[in-house]
């Protein structure tokens, strides 16, 4: 069941998975934990190219940006009781600079934020023609 669109980032908690529709559709599944206080963890599915170079790039521990369609899911436990995990059906991924095996591209840090002071703005109205579109 589909719930909506979402963006997520976190730290990869559990390594990708490959495995094979019976269509021969490269899946790649992994866990991230997106919080950095407790273990928060959110599935993420790639198919197709995705899956592909989520296999070869990401592994555990590398920060990423999770882009895709949350869902919801039941899965069954060992002693048969069901569970409800949350889900994203990937279909964009990035690395964040600081993980394992990127180089980061630019000197701010990624937990950087850049905060505006009220000064910073000004209560004037942009007229029509200053709109570059």
């Amino acid at each position: 069941m589909s719930l909506a669109k979402a963006v997520i980032s976190g730290t990869v908690y559990r390594a990708p998975e490959k495995r094979f529709t019976s269509n021969n559709v490269p899946i790649s599944a992994f866990a991230m934990n997106i919080s950095d206080t407790e273990e928060t963890l959110v599935r993420v599915i790639a198919k197709g190219n995705l899956a592909q170079t989520v296999e070869e790039t990401v592994q555990k521990g590398d920060r990423v940006v999770v882009e895709g369609r949350l869902q919801n899911n039941t899965i069954k436990n060992e002693d048969g009781s069901e569970r409800r995990i949350v889900e994203i059906d990937a279909y964009a991924l990035e690395k964040l600079a600081g993980s394992s095996n990127s180089t980061p591209s630019a000197k701010a840090s990624p937990d950087t934020l850049v905060q505006f002071g009220q000064t910073d703005f000004s209560d004037d109205l942009i007229g029509e023609d200053e709109i570059p579109f």
